[in-house]
């Protein structure tokens, strides 16, 4: 299916790994040009390197910047004025009790996973409305209503986001361009691989039995009872960002495997 994106351009926060990663791989199958990012350069630079050698005549860029820092996400802008598709999916969390985590933790969590794509969006969506096009995605998570205990400042950054996305496509109203929200489940990042491989190790189990016990006993209210791939995710955010997807904007859209119950 042609997503009609080809020579667009896209910016994706947090992109070196994991679902951002996977995000740039799959817009680039599309034939769009893509901007990663990441905090490091030498981050930044292997990660580029790994999708100019899976796609030899793609157009792949990098910026390294720490997106929590204001200084940082200005110098930024310096480099990249306009996109056509801005994914605001850089995010961090610390699994800690509500009791043990100082201000200081929910202040970097909600910079990093908050205000960076307040500050992405504010700049770049000015733009998308004066040309009459364009897509910004917010990438939440399960945890924006799950809230485990052990990550309560992590899913308020991820409530928040459902609002932003919500207020900022009141603001596109008669326009082509859209605002929503993707929101993910349990995903096979490499954290999630890291914690599955640690857990086997010091339970004496196999990953497999270490992923059905997470899904039996932790998040018993998932229907695909397994971790989604990170391309899965993918494939969703790609085909939100294309002229296919018009009539979704204002929307939350789950990618959680029926972990979050509802029929909204």
């Amino acid at each position: 299916m042609d997503l009609k994106i080809k020579g667009k351009t896209a910016f994706i926060s947090g992109s070196t790994a994991g679902i951002g990663f996977a995000t740039a791989r799959s817009l680039l199958q599309e034939g769009v040009k893509v901007i990663i990012n990441g905090r490091s350069k030498e981050g930044v630079q292997t990660a580029m390197a790994k999708l100019q050698q899976e796609f030899e005549a793609a157009q792949v860029d990098g910026i390294a910047a720490d997106l929590g820092k204001p200084e940082e996400v200005e110098k930024l802008f310096a480099e990249l004025p306009a996109v056509d598709i801005l994914i605001n999916n850089v995010g961090i969390y610390t699994a800690t009790s509500f009791f043990d985590m100082k201000d200081e933790d929910w202040y970097r969590q909600f910079d990093v996973n908050v205000m960076s794509a307040v500050r992405l969006s504010r700049h770049y969506l000015p733009g998308m409305l004066e040309r009459n096009g364009g897509r910004i995605l917010f990438i939440s998570s399960e945890c924006a209503t799950l809230v485990p205990a052990d990550l309560i400042a992590y899913s308020m950054t991820k409530t928040a986001l459902l609002a932003i996305s919500r207020g900022l496509a009141q603001l596109t109203k008669g326009t082509a361009v859209t605002v929503n929200t993707v929101a993910p489940g349990s995903t096979l990042s490499e954290g999630a691989e890291q914690f599955l491989t640690d857990a086997a190790a010091k339970e004496g189990k196999t990953v497999e039995a270490v992923e059905a016990a997470f899904f039996a006993e932790v998040r018993t209210s998932s229907l695909l009872q397994r971790f989604a791939t990170v391309d899965e995710v993918a494939s969703t955010i790609t085909y939100l960002s294309s002229p296919l997807a018009a009539a979704t904007n204002g929307a939350t859209i789950k990618v959680d495997g029926g972990s979050m119950g509802g029929i909204l």
